[in-house]
């Protein structure tokens, strides 16, 4: 039986159904010449942005981050009661639900500053999506930590917003749940350093056919998992109607296969080498997340996508800068480090291209003033709190200057994010007890779960948002 069958009883309607509410229409091939050629616009748009600042977010005063400070440090503790009686019933999990809601909501308004649509926008959409994809994760497969729902979880939630900005509304469809889950699956093991180069390359083979609509064998239960999904993507967007979703699958199949195949010689690489290398991984990444929310796009859509993607790779290798350098893995970042040269200079050039990417909204349908707003904020504060993590690759007078940029002292953020760390599992506990008893869309038989444990380490704090 197929896997994509047995998972039909996850969704109230049918996959097919979701083919026929899309009306596809003439679709621009997604090659890798295309990527290539939006790397290098990607490549171009980032060198303008090595300029003085022009960041136009809010500055903060001291009275002001003190005060959101005592509203995060009054939702931390709210959340912490919660964590002491965890939920043993259906009722007590409602109530649980609700609190943590409430609290959450409450923290936006003052410690974030947002207003009450974008607060009603997390609340009653993103979370809810957050907590109806991780129970469909862990029906497909049990054996799913914390940490690798929450993985795949971010991937869906970019999926979510890009629905929202294409003009669609929000919803966790088959594609989107088969795209998100690849990466426990597939990234963490091409990742991983006690696997052999080779090894890499035999499994991206298969995994390529596979892509290609092909049927390879599996070769062990990560392969049985991955196939599957491929499947829940085959079936709500047929090849022969929606090549824009293969061609983006393929596309950042062979960006991950580029750079494995510069792992050999990464240090001999220049910094425009690495840089293309980041923008391709990064830009196909987001790039499939809008092709399988949307099911095609067109130029414009395509390109913000993209530039979406580069823009949340070079984040995410700001904010794991630390781990980057224990392990000898090498980014833009981690080559300044190592040069000596402060981070300063870099980040100055990242909140400059956030912005740029964020005046993109503007040409999308769905762009909101609100939806823009959040968004923008949301890329600021991964970059701002990167910033105040590695704090000792920054200048003394960066740090002054960035910091009032930032809702909350830097010295706090600290120390809040390593008292959170302390209590990873807690956390993992009360997330566990909101899936064991959160309300299903349908039940998966037995039959239709793999048995592959995965491990990742994450934030804490993310795992309660996804299980509220």
């Amino acid at each position: 039986m197929r896997w994509a069958t047995l998972l039909r009883g996850a969704w109230n309607r049918p996959i097919s159904l979701f083919v026929t509410l899309k009306r596809p229409k003439m679709q621009k091939e997604l090659s890798w010449f295309w990527v290539q050629s939006h790397v290098s616009e990607s490549v171009t748009l980032w060198d303008r942005c090595a300029m003085p600042s022009t960041s136009s977010g809010p500055i903060y005063s001291r009275e002001e981050q003190y005060k959101r400070e005592q509203a995060y440090d009054e939702a931390l503790h709210s959340v912490e009661r919660e964590l002491r009686r965890v939920p043993r019933s259906a009722v007590e999990r409602l109530e649980t639900k609700s609190r943590v809601v409430a609290t959450f909501a409450n923290f936006a308004s003052i410690g974030l500053g947002l207003d009450k649509s974008a607060i009603n926008l997390l609340t009653d959409d993103f979370l809810t999506s957050g907590a109806k994809f991780s129970r469909l994760a862990r029906e497909f497969d049990p054996s799913l930590s914390m940490a690798d729902i929450i993985q795949a979880c971010r991937s869906a939630w970019t999926a979510c917003g890009l629905q929202l900005l294409l003009g669609d509304s929000m919803e966790i469809t088959p594609a989107i749940l088969g795209y998100s889950l690849l990466y426990p699956y597939s990234d963490n093991y091409l990742d991983r350093a006690d696997v052999i180069t080779e090894a890499k390359f035999q499994f991206s083979k298969r995994f390529r056919e596979r892509l290609l609509g092909g049927s390879p064998s599996a070769s062990d239960h990560r392969e049985t998992a991955l196939w599957a999904l491929v499947g829940l993507i085959e079936e709500q967007f047929p090849r022969s109607l929606y090549p824009q979703v293969f061609d983006c699958l393929l596309a950042i199949h062979q960006a991950q296969e580029e750079s494995i195949a510069q792992l050999g010689n990464i240090t001999e690489l220049s910094d425009a080498q690495l840089l293309r290398i980041t923008c391709a991984k990064g830009g196909t990444s987001v790039l499939a997340d809008a092709c399988l929310a949307h099911g095609w796009l067109s130029d414009t859509e395509s390109r913000f996508s993209f530039e979406w993607g580069v823009l949340l790779q070079l984040g995410d290798d700001l904010q794991d800068v630390r781990e980057d350098l224990a392990r000898g893995s090498h980014s833009l970042f981690t080559r300044a480090v190592h040069a000596k040269i402060p981070l300063d200079a870099l980040v100055i050039q990242l909140l400059n291209f956030s912005e740029r990417v964020t005046a993109e909204m503007d040409c999308l349908p769905g762009a909101s003033k609100m939806l823009k707003e959040l968004l923008s904020t949301s890329w600021r504060s991964l970059i701002i709190g990167a910033v105040a993590e590695s704090h000792e690759h920054f200048s003394p007078e960066f740090l002054g200057f960035i910091e009032r940029l930032s809702p909350f002292r830097f010295d706090f953020l600290r120390a809040r994010h390593k008292k959170l760390s302390s209590r990873q599992s807690l956390y993992s506990n009360l997330f566990e007890a909101l899936l064991e008893l959160g309300e299903s869309d349908g039940s998966l038989p037995l039959n239709a779960r793999c048995s592959i444990r995965l491990g990742a380490n994450l934030e804490p704090a993310a795992a309660l948002a996804v299980a509220g």
